[in-house]
């Protein structure tokens, strides 16, 4: 049974919390750090790491992910990645603090719209620093089980959700595009996750939902028009194919 996080953090809290910064997506030829085989050429090749923010780093009040009796709203599951997505959040906020807009996000997700805790598993902001999303354990590997190989079942493409990975970069993109620092700590990111999950970042994938059964044939790294009637991800969906190609280069080819 998975421990209950606080918000309040204590000494062994803020010493994990330096430990993720270091070590979480940290070189990524490092391929120990999640159990992986680095891939044999052009390891040179791969980014490095974005800055990370654990959810004691950004501020997540861990009690709105319980209803009143203790329970979790939406208690975790996992499940293997079969896919990845990308969001834009279109959060309409003009707060100059990421951190404070992920909370926003958060607090609406996890009670406004009744889902326990934000949905996407990661968001990056427009200066290239990534936030852990959907809680996924106290062992410091955001959005994966302790193996890293799980994730952690979120809440960002109605119907289409385990087995999802979501990636939402803040703020409303339908007619702006997204700064270069987040573009670079989006291929970064991706770069790692297709890698750890053998996932081909220029093919297609026929998805299918272990809980639904639900199945569509989506590209493997899709923007989250590619699921439903939605203008998400903006410009970003009209970016992705060079967004595919240079995480294709990362991971050599």
């Amino acid at each position: 049974m998975r421990q209950r996080r606080t918000g309040k953090p204590n000494g062994s809290d803020r010493a994990a919390a330096r430990l993720r910064r270091r070590t979480l997506l940290g070189a990524l030829g490092a391929a120990a750090t999640w159990g992986v085989v680095a891939p044999p050429s052009r390891a040179a090749a791969l980014p490095s790491a974005p800055v990370m923010l654990s959810r004691q780093d950004w501020g997540a009040d861990e009690s709105l992910r319980f209803a009143a009796d203790g329970t979790e709203v939406w208690p975790t599951a996992y499940y293997p990645v079969q896919t990845l997505t990308v969001h834009h959040t279109a959060d309409g906020s003009t707060n100059p603090d990421p951190a404070a807009v992920v909370r926003s996000i958060y607090r609406n997700q996890a009670v406004g719209e009744g889902w326990g805790d934000i949905g996407y598993h990661y968001l990056i902001d427009a200066s290239g620093r990534v936030y852990e999303g959907r809680w996924s354990g106290t062992d410091g590997i955001f959005g994966h089980d302790s193996t890293g190989r799980l994730m952690v079942n979120g809440a960002h493409v109605g119907g289409y959700n385990a087995g999802n990975l979501g990636i939402a970069l803040l703020g409303t993109l339908t007619s702006t595009p997204a700064t270069s620092a987040a573009r670079t700590a989006l291929i970064q990111l991706l770069t790692d996750l297709t890698r750890r999950h053998a996932i081909n970042p220029l093919g297609s994938v026929t998805y299918r939902n272990p809980v639904s059964g639900a199945t569509r044939t989506v590209p493997a790294i899709s923007g989250h028009r590619d699921w439903a009637a939605t203008e998400c991800p903006g410009t970003v969906h009209t970016d992705l194919p060079a967004v595919r190609t240079a995480v294709a280069d990362a991971l050599g080819g």
